[in-house]
C-alpha cells in the first residue's frame, strides 16, 4: 500500500486510490470511486462510487463529493462544502442512479460551506468564495461569491487578484498574462 488510510477510515472494495494519498479520521470511500495521487482526504469526508478526484486534490473536513462530481488535478474544496447531484430531490422518488454530473475544473478552489448546484461546471482556477451558493457555469479564473454567486474579479492561477486595463493584465507576483473578452478569460501564452 503506497498511500496513508487512518484506521477509523473505510475504503470499500473496487476503490482507486493514487500513491501518496493520505485519507484521514472517520472518512468511507466506496467502491468505484478513483482517487488521484497525492490527494489529501480530510476527516469525516465521504466519497460516492463514481466520484473521480484527480492528481493533487485536497478536500477538507466534512465534505461529500457524490457519484458523478469530478474534481480535476490541484483542485481545492474548502471544509463543509456541499456538492449535490439531483436538481429536484423527492423521498418517495428515487432517481436511480439518473443524477446529474458536476465538473470542477483543473487547479479550481472551492470556499468553505459552499453548495455546488450539479449540472455546473466551476472553470480552471476560479476561485469560489465562502458561503457562495453556485448555481450555474463559472468561467476560467473567475472570482465568484454571494447567493447566488456573481463574478467580482479574476484571479490568476497563482492566487494573486487580477486588475483588467484594456482586457489585457500582467500578474504583479507572477508575470502570467491575461487577455479577458465579456466573461472569458484566458492566459496568454509566450510562442
Amino acid at each position: 500500500m503506497n498511500y496513508f488510510v487512518d484506521p477509523t477510515a473505510i475504503i470499500d472494495e473496487g476503490v482507486v486510490i493514487g500513491e501518496g494519498t493520505k485519507i484521514w479520521h472517520f472518512s468511507h470511500i466506496m467502491g468505484g470511486a478513483k482517487i488521484g495521487k497525492n490527494c489529501t482526504i480530510g476527516q469525516n469526508c465521504f466519497v460516492a462510487r463514481d466520484a473521480v478526484l484527480g492528481n493533487g486534490v485536497k478536500v477538507e473536513n466534512n465534505v461529500s463529493v457524490y457519484t458523478f462530481v469530478t474534481l480535476e488535478d490541484n483542485v481545492f474544496v474548502g471544509p463543509s462544502a456541499v456538492f449535490t447531484n439531483d436538481l429536484n430531490p423527492r423521498a418517495p422518488y428515487p432517481k436511480g442512479g439518473k443524477w446529474i454530473a458536476t465538473r470542477i475544473c483543473h487547479g479550481a478552489s472551492i470556499g468553505a460551506n459552499t453548495t455546488i448546484v450539479c449540472g455546473t461546471t466551476i472553470g480552471k482556477w476560479a476561485f469560489i468564495g465562502a458561503g457562495a451558493v453556485v448555481a450555474h457555469n463559472v468561467p476560467d479564473y473567475a472570482v465568484v461569491v454571494g447567493v447566488p454567486a456573481k463574478i467580482i474579479g479574476w484571479m490568476c492561477e497563482c492566487g494573486e487578484k487580477l486588475k483588467f486595463d484594456n482586457n489585457e493584465v500582467k500578474c504583479e507576483k507572477c508575470n502570467r498574462k491575461f487577455h479577458k473578452e465579456g466573461i472569458k478569460c484566458t492566459e496568454i501564452l509566450n510562442s
